[in-house]
């Protein structure tokens, strides 16, 4: 049951990469069926993004009051919904307005998930994780491109938004499953403080219930937090002005361009499959510093002054080194904070994570067009180094934590 009940939390992060590329994909296509401006996605996309950290701020308390199997099922319907209303939606208004919930339930499936995952299963099942958000978001604009051909966009969103409530479905058909797993399972210590079953989050959760502010003043959160704003400064600045750099600086066609940063996103999945067996070997430290170590190696291989085609290497580096970073740290929130903070934690974490990725790229992008992308990658590796700086701090702050005589 544990197996099964693992392939509905892989099926419902699916859900949640399938809508995350849908708006960038559609809108050159939206643009011209609502008459609205092309800049107009900045406010849809904003709001979402708005939406997805005020959802992971408050996660905490909301996993806590309803669990994580009814927030997920919950947050899962709210995003069918929310597409649905896309597909329908006469103008940018209603789009904008449609974004919130949007954004709500993405921060709290996420929150939740990562959160579920990293305090019962091992590391490598939270890289697999993250490779179904990464068939999720691939999916997503494959469905749109086939309905671009022989429909509209709008049926693009209403298929993804019917896949969305087949898998709300699902999530509400599992919440027995997910009573039964944390009766095998659970241990007796994590049950709930009024006697009540632990159920591993079909109920609430175990933990005392207390505001965001208190993730605040847990001891080394802020390098933690650090890793997280710089490991999403190398990731999205990468993702969205990789191709740029290669127009611009290295003088690639837009169209190859395009195809590499496609290869950047692959090796970031396949890094994430293979990172998840390499975990069952190697202690989850080691996996981040090697997954640093490869950023910066590919960054310096895009500041060298060779051909174009000579960046490509660095593209796979970079991407290959994004990969266990991001789940490795989320599954070790748990020894981070301790379990009964974990659930606080992670909703910081996420919404770090969410603010890094949508605040660093537009400002690396006003740098770049003031100073030239030939910096680029020289920002790059300041994210990168500055990763690792934390990320020691991060492990010195455990080894102290775990020394003899040392009571968390």
């Amino acid at each position: 049951m544990a197996t099964l009940l693992l392939l509905v939390i892989y099926a419902a992060f699916i859900s949640l990469g399938l809508p995350d590329a849908l708006l960038g994909a559609a809108w050159p296509v939206m643009v011209e069926d609502l008459g609205v401006a092309t800049s107009a996605a900045g406010a849809v996309s904003m709001t979402i993004s708005g939406g997805t950290i005020l959802s992971a701020l408050v996660s905490g308390r909301v996993l806590a009051r309803f669990g994580t199997a009814n927030v997920t099922a919950v947050s899962t319907l709210m995003t069918a919904a929310s597409l649905m209303g896309f597909a329908l939606a006469p103008g940018l208004g209603w789009l904008v307005l449609l974004a919130v919930p949007l954004g709500l339930g993405a921060g709290s499936i996420d929150a939740g998930l990562n959160s579920y995952v990293a305090k019962h299963y091992a590391a490598h099942h939270m890289n697999w994780l993250h490779s179904f958000w990464a068939v999720g978001v691939t999916t997503g604009p494959l469905i749109l491109s086939h309905f671009l051909r022989v429909g509209t966009w709008r049926d693009g969103y209403s298929t993804v938004s019917i896949i969305q409530f087949g898998l709300a479905v699902v999530l509400f058909l599992s919440l027995p499953l997910w009573r039964r797993v944390a009766a095998q399972h659970e241990a007796p210590a994590e049950a709930p403080a009024d006697g009540g079953p632990a159920d591993g989050g079909a109920q609430p959760e175990a933990c005392p219930r207390r505001s965001i502010f208190h993730a605040l003043t847990l001891e080394g959160v802020t390098p933690v937090l650090l890793v997280f704003l710089f490991y999403c400064g190398v990731e999205w600045t990468m993702g969205v002005w990789g191709g740029t750099f290669l127009v611009r600086v290295k003088g690639l066609e837009p169209a190859t361009a395009a195809q590499w940063v496609s290869v950047y996103y692959g090796s970031i999945m396949v890094g994430r499959v293979t990172s998840g067996f390499v975990s069952m070997r190697l202690r989850s430290r080691s996996i981040i510093r090697i997954g640093q170590v490869a950023i910066v190696a590919g960054v310096v291989l895009l500041m060298l002054p060779l051909p174009g085609i000579a960046s490509l290497p660095g593209f796979v580096l970079i991407g290959l080194g994004c990969a266990p970073i991001f789940p490795t740290m989320l599954h070790e929130t748990p020894n981070y904070f301790g379990r009964k903070n974990a659930v606080y934690a992670m909703g910081l974490q996420m919404a770090v994570a969410y603010t890094g990725s949508t605040v660093v790229p537009p400002l690396v992008g006003l740098l770049a067009d003031g100073l030239g992308f030939v910096l680029f990658p020289v920002v790059l590796l300041g994210f990168g180094l500055l990763m690792m700086l934390y990320s020691r701090r991060v492990n010195e702050n455990i080894d102290t934590q775990r020394a003899p005589g040392t009571v968390r």
